[in-house]
């Protein structure tokens, strides 16, 4: 009776055992999915009184104690890989669903460093073009910038299309007019699409922010080239040869810049002066034919009836929007206080639609007046 009473106490001893193993392996597997592996402080301590040598089942419970060691060791990395790449999918998720929040300047990665003087408010790296499209409506760094080219963008494609269907007795040639003003029209169009999506889109890759960055500065140029072109055709209406000497400078200068704005280290804030510079090198082109018109046809003429005071203010807001933007005023003077509002780049955003549109005004006034002469040229008036 007794050794059947003692046995019945080692079986219920052993499955208290197995339990307590089994519990132990699931916790021992639960910590190696969060991190290296913990070692129980149970499993390290000798029971009281052992002897000096153990015995022959104690040598056997070593062993299996270091197989399954080691089995976890060699789970252990996979596991942790595995619960990286599950936070990563967490994160991911989180900012497909708009679920981010900004960060500081000095939490960015290189790439998206642009403006050290932006100290807070900044979109962190978003893997994700639903995300980015959704930060349109949030605060941040880059929501001044997007909205003012987006709305500048709306403006000029109704613009385009009121000018576009204008019925063909408002001009004296239909078809070449409507070519030349839609150069303009789409030159601005462009320019202004490619500026929101890059400020929309930049933050999700590297990759995706050079070739975004390589459109903006390429429509830039591509408003600059069809802001000419209008202007040069009402013009020097009746100096065909001046106008495609000066329209294949300026085309030959534009599409120069282009090719330069595919220079991967043209985007880098290093060379943030040599962007405006270019820029401002092609919009000051349009000094020669300025000069040549006014001395042909008199400052008070061309000031009044050629528009030159509009061209010439359109000029101006373009320099002061673009050396804004190369010095970082006013953020340089007040670091950290012109983080979401008042930033240079969204002056001079805010300078070059504004530009446009008078560029637009003025042409606008160029070509009435040629309408109104019936097309004719006279001896002394280049109009």
């Amino acid at each position: 009776m007794t050794t059947q009473h003692h046995g019945s106490n080692g079986s219920s001893s052993d499955a208290e055992c197995r339990v307590s193993e089994d519990e132990k392996n699931v916790e021992d597997m639960e910590l190696t999915e969060l991190g290296p592996l913990l070692k129980s402080p149970e499993a390290s301590t000798k029971p009281r009184g052992a002897a000096a040598y153990p015995s022959e089942e104690e040598e056997e419970e070593v062993e299996d104690n270091n197989d399954e060691e080691d089995d976890l060791r060699m789970v252990t990395l996979p596991l942790q890989a595995h619960h990286a790449m599950e936070k990563m999918e967490e994160f991911v998720h989180k900012v497909w669903e708009g679920r981010w929040r900004v960060i500081p300047f000095h939490l960015l990665p290189d790439w998206l460093k642009d403006n050290d003087y932006l100290l807070h408010g900044h979109r962190p790296p978003m893997p994700s073009f639903r995300a980015c499209f959704g930060s349109i409506f949030r605060i941040h760094t880059e929501t001044g910038n997007i909205w003012t080219h987006l709305l500048g963008l709306i403006l000029f494609l109704c613009l385009g299309t009121l000018t576009m269907l204008r019925p063909n007795v408002s001009f004296m040639a239909p078809l070449q007019e409507k070519v030349v003003l839609g150069m303009f029209f789409l030159g601005a169009v462009l320019c202004l699409c490619f500026s929101w999506l890059f400020h929309t889109v930049y933050c999700h890759s590297e990759k995706v922010s050079r070739t975004f960055s390589k459109l903006d500065y390429s429509g830039i140029a591509l408003l600059i080239m069809g802001s000419f072109v209008p202007w040069l055709y009402y013009s020097f209406y009746c100096s065909p040869q001046p106008r495609l000497i000066y329209l294949s400078v300026v085309c030959v200068l534009g599409i120069s810049a282009i090719i330069v704005a595919q220079w991967d280290r043209f985007a880098t804030p290093r060379h943030r002066p040599t962007r405006a510079g270019v820029f401002l090198g092609l919009g000051l082109s349009g000094i020669i034919p300025t000069m040549h018109f006014t001395i042909a046809e008199g400052f008070v003429k061309a000031t009044t009836v050629g528009q030159m005071g509009w061209f010439i203010l359109m000029g101006a807001m373009y320099i002061t929007g673009a050396g804004l933007y190369a010095a970082r005023i006013p953020e340089r003077f007040f670091p950290g206080k012109c983080d979401i509002w008042f930033q240079s780049h969204q002056i001079f955003h805010v300078l070059v639609v504004a530009a446009a549109f008078i560029h637009f005004y003025g042409i606008s006034n160029l070509q009435e007046f040629r309408h109104g002469l019936g097309g004719g040229c006279t001896d002394d008036s280049l109009l």
